[in-house]
């Protein structure tokens, strides 16, 4: 269990938010403003097209200096340098830039992602906090290039720019706008692809945008009716999945489990169970061929 003083402090979660979008903004300026030109690959991960730029590096330096700085108690979680435990209970999962791929291209899809999430569990084990057992206090998602920043405590609410957010009532399936996004492995994006010609047919139709935390944050804004990937991380959903729950919605994964690795699916909650009964149908969660 989750010490639930943390979960019952509505200051330290106001305060949470604030930290979050303090480093985002700080983060956002660094790979907006400080984007080289001749900008390139300095590193790939799961595949040659999965890639990491100088920048990628440079932002992540950032966020857990000035983390260190203003909570320095507090572990963290980073997609580049990994996790490092603390000693408070919480542990800052941060993503330099989720969407490095239109960063590289310089396409404006692109975010910092930060939040703050507390996993009794994991810390207990010595491990890294995780989706399946973690909570999300706070969060920020700071798209520089768009100049949209969203943010979000537990209880407290979603925002975007500082206005509320709020999911209305959703059409109906097949009239429903659904984000989605592919890994960067040839087998999953056949298993990926497999399962999109399924779907596409029973919805208004499918966007993909290249950046997870952005998707999600597009549902709670009424962007997206619907959103389901594969394959994220826990830096590309942790902020963005606290504003979809703030905003009223309802984010998951199938046959029972919490939202992770294996599937992501979000958007108000009628509509997430009727798709996720359609991914279940069609093994969604899973890379084999048809």
């Amino acid at each position: 269990m989750t010490d639930p003083r943390l979960l019952a402090d509505a200051d330290l979660v106001d305060s949470l938010v604030a930290v979050a979008e303090d480093v985002a903004r700080r983060a956002g300026t660094l790979v907006h403003e400080g984007r080289p030109a001749d900008l390139g690959v300095a590193a790939t991960k799961t595949s040659a097209v999965d890639v990491v730029t100088a920048m990628d590096l440079a932002s992540e330096e950032l966020l857990r200096t000035a983390l260190a700085e203003l909570r320095p108690d507090d572990g963290v979680l980073g997609e580049e340098a990994g996790h490092q435990a603390g000693t408070s209970g919480v542990t800052w999962v941060v993503d330099p830039i989720d969407g490095t791929v239109n960063y590289l291209y310089g396409i404006p899809a692109y975010a910092v992602s930060v939040a703050a999430v507390v996993d009794e569990r994991a810390a207990a084990a010595g491990a890294a906090p995780s989706p399946e057992t973690w909570t999300v206090l706070a969060g920020c998602v700071h798209a520089p290039a768009q100049g949209l920043t969203y943010t979000a405590g537990r209880g407290r609410g979603a925002h975007a720019d500082g206005r509320p957010l709020r999911l209305t009532p959703p059409p109906p399936l097949a009239r429903s706008l659904v984000g989605t996004g592919f890994g960067y492995v040839a087998a999953r994006r056949r298993a990926q692809a497999r399962v999109l010609t399924e779907v596409l047919p029973r919805v208004r139709d499918i966007r993909r945008a290249g950046a997870a935390a952005l998707d999600l944050c597009a549902v709670a804004a009424g962007r997206l009716d619907l959103y389901y990937e594969r394959g994220l991380g826990p830096w590309d959903m942790a902020a963005a999945s606290l504003v979809v729950a703030e905003a009223g919605g309802d984010v998951r994964g199938l046959r029972g489990r919490p939202a992770g690795t294996e599937m992501t699916v979000a958007g108000a909650p009628e509509r997430v169970a009727e798709l996720v009964a359609l991914l279940e149908e069609l093994d969604a969660d899973s890379d084999a061929p048809a």
